[in-house]
């Protein structure tokens, strides 16, 4: 179905002078929400859990995994038992830039937002975990909480009921593990930001042991609206598997590169050639990234290469390659904004992190890149991820500079598929990905690495 995106009118960042002030966002409706779930008898937490799951608002910071249904895996409210969410802002992963724009234009949306959830689950208190160098806007969303706890909106008995809940903005430590979210809940608790091995999960034992749910900035932002408008004006808009709206962050070599605000199941190259304005100097696109810079890359021409038909090849991967090797094109064409579209592509939606590559890029030198920032940003506790990342770095290495053997190929592929689920949490995956998904569609490059005469490429 065709998304009539052109006529859409923006929920998430709506274009209204000076909404991040309290003012303003509560002379438009804001925080009428939350009064109407805490005020009135019939919004008892159930319903306000299960309203949430009925619009399956899909995690928007990459799991996509359905917000009500993680909220009702909270257990049952004991007496004298704290009980907390956190808010994941951490937001470090290259091509995603989207929570920030909610903290500078549309803060109390999420303020709100957290403030419902919380009354859902039952909770104490709210700690927003902010990535440590957003320090601009870590000043935004504290002088917005600062705001609202001076209208009543925040602390003890919330507007004249017996809600009660606090919310404390916490700046984060600057690496990329802790948007992870057990690294997250060891990072507010003052520890080293080790992931946490699972069971037992968050909602059983998490923040000091209690009961704890975790959520992203953007998916947080949802709720108020879905309260507003109903689960099914949501799950209305956008893709059926992957409804709402979304904040596409669009980087790269596009010639509008921002954050927009569209229905999710857009067409990718309607966002590239209409929303952000074509690619620079007229160029084509070579590859996209559709959602942030652990997913595959997906590639723009089409082309088919022949070695993917190769069944000696198939044969030595013992029938793992499961994407794109049965006659599909590897283009971006018809491809829309979703899971389900995404997946049939070999790619995810992610965070919605899109980067756009020209003609001009080679892709060796892409994936080097991203084995370097995988390989500094493993916090070290496993070891397929402490010595597998630091050896993705290395044999992309010898590609870009011209020295990789023949062998070498086969055995960083090998690499990738050893490291994928076999760690505590996903960064060895997220590492490994972008890297296969950069073989399995720009093999030729890495192989003309091979055949050249040996030079210094710089990286």
């Amino acid at each position: 179905m065709a998304i009539d995106w052109k006529n859409y009118q923006k929920v998430l960042l709506p274009d209204v002078p000076g909404y991040h002030k309290i003012d303003v966002y509560t002379q438009h409706g804001g925080y009428g929400q939350l009064k109407r779930v805490i005020k009135d008898e019939k919004w008892e937490p159930k319903r306000v859990v299960d309203t949430v799951k009925s619009a399956n608002i899909r995690g928007r910071g990459g799991a996509g995994f359905n917000a009500g249904l993680k909220w009702s895996f909270m257990p049952p409210k004991q007496d004298g038992q704290p009980r907390y969410l956190a808010c994941n802002g951490d937001e470090s992963e290259p091509g995603t830039f989207k929570d920030r724009r909610l903290f500078e234009f549309n803060p109390h949306l999420f303020i709100e937002g957290v403030l419902i959830a919380c009354y859902a689950m039952q909770m104490d208190a709210a700690y927003v975990y902010v990535r440590g160098e957003y320090a601009d806007w870590i000043d935004k969303l504290q002088d917005a909480v600062d705001e609202a706890y001076a209208k009543g909106f925040i602390g003890k008995n919330i507007m004249g009921t017996d809600f009660s809940c606090e919310v404390l903005v916490h700046k984060g430590a600057g690496a990329y593990i802790c948007g992870e979210e057990t690294s997250l809940m060891e990072s507010l608790e003052g520890k080293r930001a080790y992931p946490r091995s699972k069971p037992p999960f968050p909602a059983q034992f998490g923040l000091w042991g209690k009961p704890t749910t975790i959520n992203n900035i953007e998916t947080l932002a949802n709720v108020p609206l879905v309260i507003k408008n109903g689960p099914e004006w949501f799950t209305g808009m956008g893709a059926a598997d992957h409804p709402g709206p979304v904040l596409y962050g669009i980087s790269g070599h596009v010639n509008k590169p921002g954050v927009y605000e569209y229905p999710t199941g857009m067409l990718l190259s309607e966002l590239i050639y209409e929303v952000a304005g074509g690619i620079k100097g007229g160029k084509k696109i070579k590859a996209v990234v559709p959602g942030g810079a652990s997913v595959p890359v997906l590639r723009a021409d089409g082309a088919n290469p022949a070695w993917v038909q190769d069944s000696r090849y198939q044969n030595m991967m013992g029938g793992r390659l499961n994407v794109d090797v049965h006659g599909k094109p590897f283009s971006i064409e018809g491809v829309t904004m979703n899971a389900d579209s995404l997946g049939k592509a070999g790619s995810s939606m992610g965070t919605a992190g899109i980067f756009v590559m020209d003609e001009t890029v080679d892709m060796v030198k892409y994936a080097y890149r991203i084995t370097k920032f995988y390989d500094h940003e493993s916090c070290g506790q496993c070891t397929p991820c402490r010595e597998g990342t630091g050896w993705l770095r290395r044999l992309v290495g010898k590609f870009a500079y011209n020295e990789a053997g023949s062998r070498d190929m086969d055995l960083l592929l090998d690499l990738c598929y050893n490291m994928e689920g076999r760690t505590i949490c996903a960064l060895a995956d997220a590492a490994a990905w972008p890297v296969r998904g950069v073989i399995l569609r720009f093999r030729d490059e890495f192989e003309a690495r091979v055949q050249a005469t040996p030079q210094l490429v710089t990286v």
